[in-house]
């Protein structure tokens, strides 16, 4: 008998985690690597959130916690959702995880049965399909093309929903594709949800407040009428630079808060008590610092999308959200490298680009979308100008 189960046969191991250890690895060996495949602001977590944090440990707010989290800190949640999109929640209906990615895995683990379909558009984040294979569930993957943005079609949605369909996973704007859902678009997927009264929607919205140039809308306040359907996922790791502090939240209808609560009580318990409080500056300030960080997104957004159009066999769209650009490498398949290897998949183009040039991105393969490669640009102007002219460099070098 196998010490390790055999579900973790389901289970791939994340394309971003393993590119920028591939990255550090040759950065300890002296090579002058930059990293853009992780999806890490380079901004510091803002003082006044972390001075309360520091306020909760000389407080001695060090204990346990409620496992949904601290009352304060759901409440500040509570009012952020109305007073930012008009959703109504008692606290009770809000839970509070070790980041929003075990939000989502809570979600899954504690609804889906073997068997159990939850529709996921890709290009998607890495873990969504491997979190509904390790829940029991079955991924069901849903090409979504470059030439409607990347973004789910609801006819194309309506053709995926069998009886089996638990879930649509919705993430606005998307990681990596940064893809926003507009209040036409999402409007439209909840009259395919209303056909089908077996179907939920969970909202990956932790990008919410990195849009540029659009309004993000969230589909609980677009279709109230689906609200006891719909789990909302946020958290200020993004926003607010807080990745390490791992502070995610759902809110959602009552009964599946109190079942991902029984999940949560059997494994992290909570997450720090010290993060919580942290969050409750965060979300309860005048947040400030979000005008700066989306100025400097925005100014990135737009260098590394001219640069990279200038490469040869590159292909990029201007995203409205998030901090990734996920540009085309179509045109460098096929094409040899200095050395006279072929590039035959966008995961070979991502090796090239480290091991010839020192840049770190992830291959579209890893969100399920080839060939494309992902890149962060969630660093400095400097290491961004860099990068894209190795890479303008590299695309020249092939033949």
């Amino acid at each position: 008998m196998s010490l390790v189960s055999e579900r973790l046969k389901l289970v791939r191991p994340s394309e971003t985690k393993a590119m920028t250890a591939r990255a550090a690895e040759l950065r300890d060996r002296g090579f002058d690597v930059i990293t853009l495949s992780q999806g890490e602001p380079d901004f510091d977590t803002p003082s006044a959130i972390c001075d309360a944090g520091i306020r909760a440990i000389r407080d001695g707010k060090t204990k346990y916690t409620p496992v949904a989290g601290i009352t304060p800190l759901r409440e500040a949640i509570r009012k952020r959702l109305e007073c930012d999109h008009g959703l109504n929640y008692g606290v009770d209906q809000i839970t509070v995880g070790c980041g929003a990615k075990q939000v989502v895995f809570n979600a899954l683990f504690a609804s889906l049965d073997a068997g159990d379909e939850v529709v996921i558009p890709t290009p998607c984040w890495v873990s969504y399909p491997d979190m509904v294979a390790l829940a029991g569930g079955k991924p069901v993957l849903v090409a979504c093309d470059e030439f409607h943005g990347f973004k789910l079609r609801p006819e194309t949605f309506d053709a995926a929903i069998t009886p089996r369909t638990k879930w649509l996973m919705l993430n606005s704007p998307c990681n990596p594709t940064g893809a926003v859902y507009s209040r036409s678009e999402l409007l439209a997927l909840a009259t395919v949800l209303r056909r089908h009264a077996h179907v939920h929607v969970l909202c990956d919205d932790i990008y919410e407040k990195l849009t540029y140039n659009v309004d993000f809308v969230s589909m609980a306040a677009v279709a109230p009428d689906l609200s006891d359907r719909t789990l909302t996922v946020n958290g200020v790791s993004k926003a607010d630079a807080m990745t390490g502090w791992r502070v995610g939240y759902g809110a959602g209808p009552l009964p599946l808060i109190k079942a991902m609560n029984l999940i949560q009580s059997q494994t992290s318990s909570h997450t720090s008590s010290i993060s919580q409080y942290a969050a409750i500056e965060a979300l309860s300030g005048g947040r400030p610092h979000l005008e700066e960080f989306g100025n400097a997104f925005l100014q990135r957004r737009d260098l590394v999308v001219a640069k990279l159009n200038r490469a040869k066999g590159l292909s990029c769209q201007v995203p409205d959200g998030a901090f990734y650009v996920f540009p085309s490498c179509a045109g460098i398949i096929g094409r040899r490298t200095p050395d006279g290897k072929v590039i035959e998949t966008d995961t070979d183009f991502a090796m090239y680009l480290l091991d010839a040039f020192a840049v770190a991105v992830v291959p579209g393969s890893g969100f399920v979308a080839s060939p494309y490669i992902r890149i962060s640009y969630a660093s400095s102007l400097d290491d961004l100008t860099r990068a894209c002219d190795r890479i303008i460099a590299a695309c020249a070098a092939l033949s």
